[in-house]
């Protein structure tokens, strides 16, 4: 039998990537439709919402997931709003790209003024 704990990393991954899918969806659709309209983005969230759905939504601890989650909940709210799509496409590129870069920021790390390291040992 699994214990409660494996339980509940199973259903916190598959929430994950649930959003994970939610959002990397939209975002390539946003940047690679030549003919983009407000029906075909709200058509597009509808059809995510319900993979979302599927999944039981569960608290985030990890800043880089909480970002994603928020950016996911704006992706939704934007259904109701009454902005034009042009405005939604780039504010929603915009996050998208500055989570990226958290994410790679993280990732790899330039090491600035490597020989200075070395000179102690001159």
């Amino acid at each position: 039998m699994a214990s409660q704990k494996a339980i509940d990393n199973a259903a916190r991954l598959r929430y994950v990537r649930a959003i994970e899918r939610f959002h990397k969806s939209i975002t390539s659709y946003l940047a690679s439709t030549a003919a983009l309209t407000r029906e075909g983005y709200d058509k597009k969230i509808d059809s995510g919402l319900k993979i979302l759905q599927r999944v039981e939504e569960i608290a985030l601890y990890k800043g880089d997931l909480q970002e994603l989650q928020k950016l996911v909940q704006k992706m939704i709210s934007y259904k109701e709003s009454d902005k034009e799509i042009g405005e939604i496409k780039e504010d929603i590129l915009y996050l998208s790209n500055q989570l990226e870069k958290t994410k790679n920021a993280r990732r790899y790390k330039k090491e600035k003024h490597s020989r200075s390291i070395y000179e102690e040992w001159e």
